[in-house]
């Protein structure tokens, strides 16, 4: 978080805590202080973020209802809408609203560098952003900023690149805007991001645009290299390598291992082969492909033995599922200077019950 001020400080921009990465509500008084607000992705992450974090909300979804767009109303400051007809729609309900809510368009700048295609807002057939065609002879004097999104775990040199086409197509809006926002996928807090350079980037375009607020919104940047899941080894099933059957699963409580794919770091755990004694590790699910991957320890497993995986804070708890009927792991803080363990959620039958009827 001090690395994220520093930034916002330095640049002269204000930094958004992206809460579909990591919405842990019970640390949202350790992360206030040091960014500008939230940004939500529909009404129950714009209420969460009015309610727990008390700073400003700016919200974009893909398509508001009626009934989503006067709940959002309640909380946002910024609206970014997906189309032209979005905006149009809803118009009247956000100038009749009681509360002053600026109004933006998401854009696409048809530019990206994302590797993973199920990431990339801008690949071929992308419902996500205005094309600057489909602006054309459209009344924007309702609209007072521009949002782009179009990074995945990104240094700065990708977000140089993409501003140069964002001002070739969009350039030309920007002196009758209010703000800007430069959207997530920013790495900021990653060990090998260029600071420097994001800052210069930074500077440089607010002079360019003086009048403009700037806004970037990164996501797992505020939570990278945090959170620990502890599994148990339940079974050990005897193959080529043997299979670890875990008490956690990856498709329940850590999707991004089959969906990135990711794979996390594991204490005293290496590479498949590097060790001794290598390891399937094998999710509770009964999907089969709910695999974690291949690890080797310096020891055998045995049933009852713990494996504790790294960096599990951002878009693990906010994209769990209850499939199967699986139980989620507790929720704790460990506070590392008085060594105090907190629980702060315990799931019980009725969390999975009540989700359903």
């Amino acid at each position: 978080m001090e690395i994220i001020r520093s930034v916002q400080d330095q640049a002269g921009v204000k930094i958004l805590a992206a809460l579909k990465g990591f919405a842990m509500h019970s640390v949202f008084p350790l992360m206030r202080d040091y960014v500008a607000g939230v940004c939500a992705s529909g009404p129950w992450e714009a209420r969460l973020g009015a309610e727990e974090f008390g700073k400003e909300v700016h919200v974009f979804a893909p398509a508001f209802t009626r009934e989503d767009m006067a709940e959002t109303l309640r909380h946002a400051h910024h609206i970014s809408f997906n189309s032209y007809n979005q905006f149009f729609e809803h118009e009247t309900m956000v100038k009749t609203c009681e509360r002053q809510v600026s109004c933006g368009l998401r854009v696409n700048p048809e530019y990206s560098e994302v590797e993973f295609e199920i990431y990339n807002p801008c690949a071929a057939g992308s419902r996500l952003g205005i094309r600057r065609e489909a602006l054309q002879g459209k009344d924007l004097s309702g609209i007072e900023g521009l949002h782009f999104h179009t990074m995945c775990e990104q240094n700065s040199d990708a977000l140089e690149r993409t501003l140069v086409r964002f001002e070739e197509k969009f350039g030309d809006l920007l002196p009758q805007m209010k703000w800007v926002n430069f959207g997530g996928g920013h790495h900021i807090t990653s060990p090998t991001y260029d600071l420097e350079r994001l800052i210069r980037i930074l500077r440089d375009f607010r002079s360019r645009y003086p009048r403009l607020q700037v806004y970037l919104e990164p996501g797992e940047a505020m939570a990278i290299n945090t959170g620990v899941l502890v599994a148990t080894a339940l079974d050990i099933i005897a193959d080529s390598p043997p299979i670890a059957i875990l008490d956690i699963s990856a498709t329940c409580h850590m999707p991004d291992v089959l969906e990135m794919p990711y794979r996390p770091e594991i204490v005293g755990a290496a590479d498949a082969g590097e060790k001794p004694y290598t390891y399937s590790l094998g999710g509770l699910s009964c999907l089969a492909g709910d695999t974690i991957g291949h690890y080797s320890f310096d020891k055998p497993l045995s049933p009852g033995d713990r494996i504790a995986f790294l960096d599990m804070a951002h878009y693990t708890m906010v994209k769990t599922t209850t499939f199967n009927g699986i139980k989620h792991p507790s929720i704790a803080t460990w506070n590392p200077e008085s060594q105090d363990l907190k629980i702060v959620r315990e799931f019980e039958y009725e969390d999975y019950r009540n989700r359903l009827s």
